[in-house]
């Protein structure tokens, strides 16, 4: 009987207004919130699952919040956004790549799942956007621009950063992270059978983004490699 009274004492709910709040003082509930917890020495925990998990719900909707266990380097809160995952994690005001950093080994090399999508150096300093093709190619310091000039292909692509941005001492990349270099580039196609089977083994399987038949792509290296720029 002790157990159900401490349970009863911690759960108020208004049925007149159908609020709910967990805690000890329903009088200070906040009349714009449906669920309220109050606590001095607890948290809310949400839904712990590794990235596989997360992936596999199916219709997840916009909202849906989760604790990725295995994202990033040490596990990132992640909500779905109607269309894909994305991290509440900021750096900066950045927000990391789109969708939260996911990583696949390709023999000895660990890349990113995730195209980049920052408007800051790691600083906090502002890339500038240059949206004009002539402008752009006269630039000799650092911007950036969305494929095909729409802000809306940024959530699939990234952003398209030139030579300047990505080489600034500032920096684009969060610590542990770097753009890749061409001998890694060129370690990663040898890797996978050289140039002229690499690329079939690291295309996204579907016409969704690339032209039909999109010939010879199996994406066997879970790479999922998508067409832009």
């Amino acid at each position: 009987m002790k157990q159900l009274f401490l349970s009863a004492a911690l759960l108020v709910i208004d049925f007149s207004n159908a609020q709910v709040k967990i805690g000890y003082n329903p009088t200070s509930m906040n009349g714009a919130s449906l669920l309220e917890l109050e606590s001095t020495s607890q948290g809310f925990l949400l839904p712990r699952m590794t990235y596989a998990q997360k992936s596999a719900i199916t219709s997840p909707p916009a909202g849906l919040q989760v604790w990725c266990t295995d994202c990033g380097t040490s596990g990132e809160l992640q909500i779905f956004n109607g269309t894909i995952w994305v991290t509440t994690n900021v750096i900066n005001g950045n927000l990391p790549p789109i969708p939260p950093i996911q990583t696949v080994t390709i023999c000895s090399q660990v890349w990113t799942l995730n195209n980049f999508d920052v408007t800051k150096y790691m600083n906090g300093d502002p890339i500038p956007e240059e949206t004009d093709p002539t402008a752009w190619a006269a630039l000799t310091t650092g911007a950036y621009c969305s494929y095909d000039n729409n802000s809306a292909n940024d959530a699939i692509y990234g952003k398209l950063y030139n030579w300047y941005a990505v080489n600034d001492p500032r920096g684009l990349t969060p610590t542990g992270y770097h753009i890749p270099t061409d001998t890694e580039w060129t370690t990663l196609t040898t890797c996978l059978g050289g140039e002229s089977v690499s690329g079939g083994k690291m295309k996204e399987i579907s016409t969704m983004h690339w032209n039909s038949t999109n010939q010879d792509a199996n994406n066997s290296s879970d790479f999922t490699g998508l067409p832009g720029g």
